[in-house]
């Protein structure tokens, strides 16, 4: 961590060129006293990409930046929020604690906050940045967490871990097992120190695969942000053997889509079918991922299309969690009838448990993407290929 950059002159020379083109500004060679230009340059490129991401960094003065990969990687502030609520007491640990937004947020939630990271120059950064913030019941320790644990003594509320899915071997991976630390081999070392563990697994992993490689598994929480998967959380209690809850978070446009269920009501669940009625849903990805086909479809008293389509219609409208749309024209999958139909038009195109993929579909009906019409290729409960018109509801 080069100190010098936290100097007002290279401060303020980040803040006028936060929109500048880096590449253009590392051409001009400006020179600072003590600071490579390429340092200030990474500085910019990853303070852009908090703006959305970590506005409260964003927006902090004097806040250091690391490398613009760690940003990437790092959670958001609005899944770490939601991490936040989750737990509570008087200490948690963080083994993995990164560029430290996770330790932000538990700091709101917890007496005392542990944060562990094993590179030196993150861990420092973590230190002065919670310095900016005013936060002081965060202590930022340059140690592997699993290693400190075996050290100590001290008992936790809660342990938190976000393993790294980075193999020297096997490149990017997404078995607990195979992640750094793992998991699975230290979970009795965690239990040693702790009742409640709290563990961030990659969007990638299937939640069977997980629960059989976890043991004492509560709680399974998916959160998406825009529709798009962005953390899979397994929370653990000690000597717990009961049912798993899985409750899914679409975050979209400041608005929460939740659904909850339990992991062993998908296998007993008998979802109904029917052919398209008047409205039409698409599960959010949250859902998806969550695998609650069937029971979706049962307790919110809606139809299956198929059994692989994960699809859902009704004569009524309903709140769901997902995309709502009104239909208002059916055809079959027929070359002539979609040309007229859909030929030379815009429409935005979904293919679920159809045979060709969208780009092939719009390149062989030449449909432009846009447009205020959505547009199924779907199969129905009478396995036949269709095409299912709607508008938004």
């Amino acid at each position: 961590m080069n100190k010098h950059i936290l100097n007002t002159v290279i401060q303020e020379f980040i803040n006028n060129n936060i929109n500048s083109n880096t590449a253009e500004l590392l051409l001009k060679k400006t020179s600072f006293e003590n600071v490579e230009l390429k340092e200030v340059v990474e500085q910019i490129e990853a303070k852009k990409r908090c703006k959305a991401k970590l506005p409260t960094w964003f927006y902090t003065p004097n806040i250091y930046y690391p490398n613009k990969l760690n940003i990437e990687q790092t959670s958001s502030e609005i899944t770490a929020d939601y991490k936040s609520k989750l737990m509570s007491g008087n200490s948690i640990i963080d083994l993995t604690g990164g560029f430290g937004v996770d330790c932000f947020c538990f700091s709101k939630s917890f007496k005392e906050v542990i944060h562990c990271e094993i590179d030196k120059n993150l861990s420092e950064i973590v230190s002065h940045n919670f310095k900016q913030f005013g936060i002081d019941n965060v202590k930022a320790l340059n140690i592997d967490g699993i290693e400190y644990l075996k050290n100590s003594n001290q008992n936790h509320d809660w342990i938190y871990v976000d393993p790294s899915r980075r193999h020297d071997s096997k490149g990017k991976v997404f078995y607990l097992k195979d992640c750094l630390p793992d998991i699975p081999k230290h979970l009795d070392l965690l239990f040693e120190h702790t009742n409640n563990v709290l563990i961030k697994a990659s969007p990638m992993l299937d939640i069977t695969i997980g629960i059989s490689e976890l043991k004492h598994t509560k709680d399974i929480h998916i959160v998406a942000v825009n529709n798009d998967v962005k953390e899979l959380l397994f929370v653990l209690c000690k000597e717990y053997e009961g049912e798993i809850s899985i409750n899914t978070l679409n975050i979209k446009d400041g608005k929460k889509e939740t659904f909850k269920f339990t992991y062993s009501s998908e296998a007993s669940a008998k979802a109904n079918f029917s052919l398209p009625q008047t409205y039409l849903y698409e599960p959010n990805a949250a859902i998806l991922k969550s695998g609650a086909f069937k029971t979706i479809a049962k307790k919110l008293n809606v139809y299956k299309l198929h059994q692989h389509s994960h699809l859902y219609t009704s004569n009524k409208l309903i709140g769901f969690p997902g995309r709502i749309f009104k239909i208002y024209e059916q055809i079959s999958y027929n070359k002539k009838e979609i040309k007229k139909a859909l030929g030379n038009s815009k429409a935005n195109i979904t293919a679920r448990n159809f045979p060709e993929s969208i780009s092939q579909l719009r390149k062989k009906f030449n449909i432009k993407d846009g447009g205020d019409t959505y547009v199924f290729f779907t199969t129905n409960a009478n396995n036949e290929k269709v095409v299912v018109i709607c508008e938004k509801a």
